[in-house]
C-alpha cells in the first residue's frame, strides 16, 4: 500500500507540473510606483474586504492568514521613510509551485499564481521555497492551510476587472495590465524622469521575472527588497522536490518487496511437516 501511495504521489506531482503553463505575451501583472504611494492602506483594506478577512477596518502590519498584503514603512540610507506594498510577487517561474508535491499551487497562463486549498496537505514546502517569504501558514486551522495573494484571479480578474487593491488606490500608485505593457511603461517613466526614479524595475529579472513590478526613487536594497538574483529559483526547487516522491517510492517499494519475501518464507516454514522426535519404547 505504501508503494501504491508513493506512486500515486509521484504521478499526481508530474500531472500538476504538466498543468503549469508558461505565461504568454498577454499575461497580466501589477506595476507599483512607490513614488506615488502615500501609505494610506486603501489597497490593504480593499484586499481584506474582497477576501472576507477578519478585522476589515484595521490596517495589517505583516503578511498572515488574515492579511494577504500590507504596506510596510521602510527607511532608506538617508533616513527617509517610504511606504512599500508587500504581497505575492506572482513569479514567472514560481518556486512555490515547483516545491508543492500535490499541485495545490499552479502558475496560470494569465499570470497569477493560484492556490487550491482542497489539494493542500499543509506540508509548508512552499514557504521554504519562496524567495520573498510570502506564503503564510494558518496555525489556528486544524487543516493547516496556506494563505497568499491570488491577484483577485477568481473574484475579479477572470471577470475582466482589476484586482481590488488596484481599484482602491486613490493615487495611481498601482497599475494593472499586461506585463509586457507595464514593463514598457515603466521603462518610459524612467527615461522621461530619470531624476525621479532609480534606473531599475524590480521584478523584471529578479528570480527569473515576476508579475508584480516596482518603480522606486531609491535603490531597492535600501528598502529591504530581497535580492534573489536573476536565475529561476524554481529549477533548483523542482529538482530537489522532484526527488522526494521518487525517493518515497523507492523506499516504499523496497519495504514492500522485503515484506513479501519474509512473508513467503514464513509461509514455507508453516507448510513444512514437523519432524517429531522418535518415541522411545520402555
Amino acid at each position: 500500500m505504501a508503494a501504491v501511495a508513493a506512486g500515486a504521489l509521484l504521478t499526481e506531482r508530474r500531472a500538476a507540473q504538466a498543468s503549469n503553463i508558461e505565461p504568454g505575451d498577454d499575461a497580466v501583472g501589477v506595476l507599483i510606483d512607490l513614488t506615488r504611494c502615500t501609505g494610506c492602506n486603501s489597497c490593504a483594506l480593499a484586499c481584506k474586504a474582497i477576501n472576507h478577512l477578519p478585522n476589515p477596518d484595521v490596517a495589517p502590519t505583516a503578511l498572515s492568514s488574515q492579511a494577504l498584503t500590507f504596506v510596510a514603512a521602510e527607511t532608506d540610507a538617508a533616513g527617509g521613510v517610504h511606504p512599500v506594498k508587500r504581497q505575492c510577487m506572482h513569479c514567472l517561474h514560481p518556486a512555490c509551485v515547483s516545491a508543492c508535491t500535490v499541485g495545490a499551487l499552479r502558475k496560470s497562463a494569465d499570470g497569477p499564481v493560484v492556490y487550491d486549498a482542497h489539494k493542500c496537505i499543509g506540508c509548508r514546502y512552499c514557504q521554504y521555497a519562496c524567495p520573498f517569504g510570502v506564503p503564510t501558514y494558518d496555525w489556528g486551522n486544524p487543516l493547516g492551510l496556506i494563505h497568499k495573494c491570488q491577484m483577485c484571479f477568481q473574484q475579479r480578474v477572470a471577470k475582466g476587472e482589476t484586482p481590488a487593491c488596484v481599484a482602491a488606490c486613490p493615487n495611481g500608485a498601482l497599475r494593472f495590465g499586461k506585463r509586457r505593457e507595464l514593463l514598457a511603461q515603466a521603462h518610459a517613466a524612467i527615461a522621461s524622469h530619470p531624476q525621479e526614479y532609480t534606473d531599475h524595475i524590480y521584478g523584471e529579472h529578479e528570480a527569473g521575472g515576476t508579475s508584480v513590478l516596482y518603480l522606486s526613487a531609491v535603490p531597492f536594497e535600501q528598502l529591504r527588497f530581497p535580492q534573489p538574483g536573476n536565475g529561476t529559483i524554481s529549477q533548483t526547487a523542482e529538482t530537489v522536490m522532484g526527488l522526494t516522491p521518487a525517493l518515497a517510492l523507492s523506499v516504499a517499494t523496497l519495504a514492500t518487496g522485503l515484506h513479501l519475501i519474509l512473508r513467503r518464507r514464513q509461509q514455507k516454514d508453516d507448510a513444512a511437516p514437523i519432524a517429531w522426535p522418535d518415541r522411545k519404547e520402555d
